[in-house]
């Protein structure tokens, strides 16, 4: 028996109960399905790739998606302590101011969520206006600077894009250098920040390969969960509260099997209904991306990265092409007049990337393309069977609604426009995949035989519809959902920031803490 269990040791789970811990009366339980974070492929920035369909990846994929040709788009979830921020590539972006207002949630506008953000960060160019040093999470200038990633942003700029030294600043819009949650050049995830620090308390206590089946709920409230472990049964009990940050796949699929959720699937599914709530697993947003791969012949891509040289200066110096995070560079823009944000991000890597990362590099190349970043398609996220085993039955919908294809089409070729600077000449030799021309047709047909999910995947689980402002599940006692999943909208970027920052503020909402008001109040 605990006083808090925590289902998910992924970004927002390491630091729920990192935080409730520092409580030494409170009782704290971090279950996570995977291993711990100990592999060096975690901890080396660009060996991410090799952790892709293994032990630490949930390794999920979309029914047949269709408006994509009925392709199956692949979608890696990490399964290990620190969740995905142990396999994603690091980019620290927050998303836009308007992504936050626009929930129309009390206590989750921008402003009321800075200070969370500022509270997680230890960045190394120092406290400003819009960064603050000191906290966990540690977030730092790229230290691999590879010459394509430059010349990348240069050619945006001789497009007419302007350039944009911090995402995270004044203004979101233009082409730059990524920041990245790396400490001396290595990887710094959730689990490195939050948990690792947390790990000698003696009222913390983290159960790996235990795979959380159901949550066990008595008389309309919650009261522990049930699992396996390598075939034995566990049952662990929560005194206070059950936790849910099993993210944007696996919570909703933990509560459907938990007789919370749509009651037509889950009386089909033979699963006892505790709540009919239709929204359950609904909302499935996500970023697509459209690759674009031009081959050169300069010897200065990522495949080289582990020759002996490399290998050497990062062991020493924490510096060079290992501790590149893969997209070192990239870009916000508008595709069109009259929008009130950017709605296409550009991920620019110094490295042949094929087969939605599964492929291996043959050659030098330049790999980067537009992130749809605002889309209107939704999915869905449904138990697929009654043995919690099973991959749940995930629907994107990727351009279902015909305006994202208008708006991708319109990024592509911008991305097109870029490859035709100067700048990119040393490195554009010929296209290894782009499309036949910046025709619409031409482009349409690309984008459904090329794009595919860029991993950040939210909403199924939103605030208003299946959880309040508090991340309480409406319907059901002493049960909380604390990631992805709760965003009502995707926000516009890499979504690992902003869900570090909801867990920070729904760890003082479990404490009844106040919010701060400033960064100075929530520095404590």
């Amino acid at each position: 028996m605990y006083d808090y269990v925590v289902v998910g040791a992924g970004s927002a789970g390491s630091v729920i109960a990192a935080r409730l811990s520092e409580d030494p009366d409170v009782t704290v339980c971090l279950i996570e399905a995977g291993p711990a974070d100990a592999a060096e492929n975690i901890h080396v920035p660009a060996a991410f790739g090799k952790l892709l369909r293994t032990r630490y990846d949930w390794d999920y994929d979309t029914h047949e998606e269709p408006f994509l040709g009925r392709r199956r788009i692949y979608l890696p979830r990490g399964r290990v302590l620190g969740g995905t921020s142990s396999t994603n590539t690091m980019i620290y972006v927050r998303g836009n101011r308007i992504d936050f207002d626009e929930w129309g949630q009390p206590g989750w506008s921008y402003d009321e969520l800075m200070p969370y953000f500022l509270r997680s960060e230890d960045n190394d160019r120092g406290a400003s206006e819009y960064h603050a040093v000191g906290g966990p999470l540690a977030v730092s200038d790229g230290r691999s600077n590879n010459p394509m990633s430059e010349a990348f942003v240069e050619a945006a700029v001789q497009a007419g894009y302007h350039r944009n030294e911090d995402f995270n600043g004044a203004g979101q819009d233009g082409f730059g250098p990524f920041q990245v949650t790396q400490r001396d050049g290595r990887r710094c995830s959730a689990a490195t920040a939050y948990l690792a620090p947390a790990l000698g308390r003696g009222n913390l206590v983290v159960e790996t390969d235990l795979q959380v089946h159901r949550v066990l709920v008595e008389n309309g409230r919650a009261v522990g969960v049930t699992g396996g472990r390598f075939g034995e049964a566990v049952t662990v009990r929560a005194s206070r509260e059950v936790i849910l940050s099993a993210g944007t796949y696996n919570s909703p699929q933990l509560l459907q099997l938990s007789g919370i959720g749509p009651a037509p699937l889950l009386t089909a599914l033979g699963i006892p209904v505790v709540l009919d709530q239709p929204m359950v697993g609904r909302n499935l947003q996500d970023h697509t991306f459209v690759p674009l791969v031009y081959e050169h012949s300069q010897p200065i891509s990522l495949i080289s990265a582990g020759s002996p040289e490399h290998v050497e200066r990062f062991l020493d110096e924490g510096r060079g092409p290992l501790t590149s995070n893969g997209p070192e560079a990239g870009g916000f823009i508008r595709t069109r007049d009259g929008i009130p944000a950017p709605d296409a991000e550009f991920l620019a890597a110094p490295v042949m990337f094929a087969d939605s990362g599964l492929g291996t590099p043959t050659g030098h190349a330049i790999s980067y393309g537009p992130t749809m970043i605002a889309p209107r398609s939704r999915g869905s996220v449904m138990t697929a069977l009654d043995d919690p085993t099973a991959k749940p039955k995930i629907m994107h919908n990727y351009f279902a609604d015909e305006s994202d294809l208008d708006d991708a089409v319109e990024a592509t070729r911008a991305g097109m426009r870029i490859a035709r600077q100067a700048a990119l000449k040393p490195f554009t030799d010929g296209p290894q995949q782009q499309p036949a021309s910046d025709s619409d047709a031409d482009l349409r047909d690309y984008i459904r035989h090329y794009a595919h999910s860029i991993f950040h995947a939210a909403g199924t689980c939103a605030m208003g519809s299946v959880v309040d402002a508090e991340l309480r599940v409406l319907g059901v006692d002493s049960l909380r959902v604390v990631d992805a999943s709760v965003m009502p909208t995707l926000v516009r970027g890499n979504p690992n920031a902003a869900v570090i920052a909801i867990a920070e503020k729904a760890a003082d909402l479990i404490r009844g803490i106040a919010a701060p008001a400033t960064a100075a109040d929530a520095d404590r």
